[in-house]
């Protein structure tokens, strides 16, 4: 914590630890010990936010002796401020915060791993202003958004977290660190044994360096630029003005929009949808696919589908091929043309289309969806069919 604003969240830690410690009854040797807690010229790592089973917080904790020592280098030291809750019903997450609460009373750590109590607002607030390195350790992909990362960003601080959430679309190199590969690997312990010991890799061959890297000015001028690239780059993309414009060119005046149309001519559009919406939901039990083929020639996959309308007309549906997006990506939706009727199968339609063979042929599968002018699916209808 070298600069100005460090100081002040270091001398607001303090008190409220004090605080906290009276509260409990602790003898006054240990509230005046606590009055020397944090060195305001080590790199500190904070994270605060809800104690729950998806978000790990224990992972620092995978290997609590070699976290020590990170902790513990007297030429590079390294210390922790942590604050967070658990719901009153959440049992695992309360024993994720009495695993930090006796780390934090091991001797050789009071002074340099802290867990403030009754996190709230006021409290987030400060520590977004004066962490180092913001850490965020969910498991992929749980993480809704990740917000508490986004205000540290026009703090100064820098976020080391897992590729989920905002972070997956946000992380580079200049402004930030990652944790995991991207995928999802469900339960697996092995997997938070494997991400445990990458985080505890990047903190000590490459994030406490940078930090102690020093100019000849005492500055530490590569720390100083990933800041800056961390501010210029995502700043502007993750705020509340960015949030405000995307909801209102998207979602809002669209509504409005669409508002306006179905109430003109005395609601004429939207009577139509309310008769569309009601044949579909007659007809769609009835909807079933018939033979589905996939054969593959050459680069492509080529999909034929017949599928039973049950007198709906194929303009009401939509028919795709869909296959779960790999390594992150987005999922394929490759919508299907209507060759009209079949012969001799009452209500039958075929469709087809054709996808890239890059992927293996059994990745797709067919879906159908209603689908009409004007209407936001799966916002009005949430209606779906899938192959079986």
């Amino acid at each position: 914590m070298a600069a100005a604003r460090y100081e002040a969240l270091g001398a607001y830690a303090r008190e409220r630890m004090c605080s906290q410690l009276a509260v409990s009854g602790s003898a006054s040797e240990a509230i005046e010990e606590a009055k020397r807690f944090l060195d305001p010229n080590a790199l500190t790592l904070g994270f605060a936010r809800r104690f729950t089973a998806y978000k790990r917080l224990n992972l620092l904790l995978h290997n609590p002796e070699r976290l020590i020592r990170l902790l513990s280098n007297a030429e590079r030291p390294m210390q922790l401020i942590l604050a967070g809750k658990a719901h009153p019903a959440d049992r695992p997450g309360h024993d994720l915060i009495q695993q930090w609460i006796r780390f934090c009373q091991r001797p050789e750590m009071r002074s340099r791993v802290i867990f403030l109590t009754d996190y709230d607002m006021q409290l987030a607030e400060r520590l977004v202003q004066g962490i180092d390195v913001w850490l965020n350790t969910p498991q992929r992909p749980w993480e809704a958004c990740g917000t508490s990362g986004m205000k540290v960003l026009v703090n100064g601080g820098i976020n080391f977290s897992e590729l989920d959430g905002w972070w997956a679309e946000a992380c580079n190199p200049k402004v930030g660190w990652a944790l995991g590969d991207g995928r999802e690997h469900g339960d697996d312990p092995s997997w938070d044994a494997t991400e445990a010991n990458a985080l505890y890799d990047r903190l000590e061959h490459e994030i406490i360096p940078e930090f102690y890297d020093r100019d000849k000015q005492g500055m530490p001028s590569g720390w100083i630029g990933r800041v800056r690239e961390s501010m210029a780059q995502l700043a502007p993309r993750f705020s509340a003005s960015r949030a405000v414009r995307d909801y209102t060119e998207q979602h809002y005046l669209p509504a409005a929009q669409a508002f306006r149309h179905r109430a003109a001519n005395r609601g004429a559009a939207g009577v139509a949808l309310i008769n569309w919406q009601r044949n579909v939901e007659q007809k769609w039990a009835a909807l079933c696919f018939g033979e589905v083929k996939m054969e593959t020639r050459g680069e492509q996959h080529v999909c034929e589908v017949q599928l039973r309308l049950n007198d709906l007309d194929p303009s009401s549906v939509q028919v795709e091929i869909y296959a779960d997006g790999t390594n992150s990506g987005a999922p394929v939706k490759q919508s299907m043309t209507c060759a009209g009727p079949i012969a001799g199968m009452s209500g039958f339609f075929l469709y087809r289309a054709v996808v890239p063979s890059s992927r293996p042929i059994t990745d797709y599968t067919a879906r159908v969806m209603p689908h009409s002018e004007g209407i936001s699916i799966p916002l009005e209808n949430t209606k779906i069919l899938w192959q079986r």
